[in-house]
């Protein structure tokens, strides 16, 4: 059986997707104050969240990252798959990185102290559009 990835493919799929999923599988039982500054930043960002319980929220959050590393551990889901979830899922935490005051130096993307924990999410982001790039370029040949 011919596995839908390329063993190029095998090494930012397995670090983002470790990583993900072990930062879901931290999130599970996550304590109430964790879980208000959590659902605050998200909240900041997407005021859709402000109404949902800050602990169902990062239940839901944990869920979803677990999800999201499976689906990049995973050898037989697609790189064009594994791209558009990870390049959603990265752009959802750099949009919180950009819209949370206090993150970004005054008038620059660069990053405040505080902001670098976000910011650094964009390493998710390259890998994400990689992965796509690389499912585009094998289906133009």
């Amino acid at each position: 059986m011919k596995l839908p990835i390329t063993l190029r493919e095998m090494p930012p799929r397995l670090a983002a997707g470790a990583f993900i999923l072990h930062s879901g599988l931290e999130k599970r039982n996550v304590d109430e104050t964790h879980a208000k500054a959590l659902h605050g930043m998200a909240s900041g960002a997407y005021p859709l969240l402000q109404d949902r319980d800050p602990v169902q929220f990062v239940r839901l959050l944990s869920r979803a990252e677990i999800a999201v590393g499976a689906v990049l551990l995973l050898p037989v889901v697609p790189a064009a798959v594994a791209g558009a979830v990870l390049t959603s899922f990265s752009g959802g935490l750099l949009g919180i990185y950009l819209t949370t005051p206090g993150m970004r130096k005054p008038g620059s993307l660069a990053p405040t102290p505080s902001g670098q924990g976000l910011a650094k999410d964009v390493w998710m982001l390259g890998i994400g559009l990689g992965l796509l790039a690389d499912a585009a370029e094998r289906r133009a040949r």
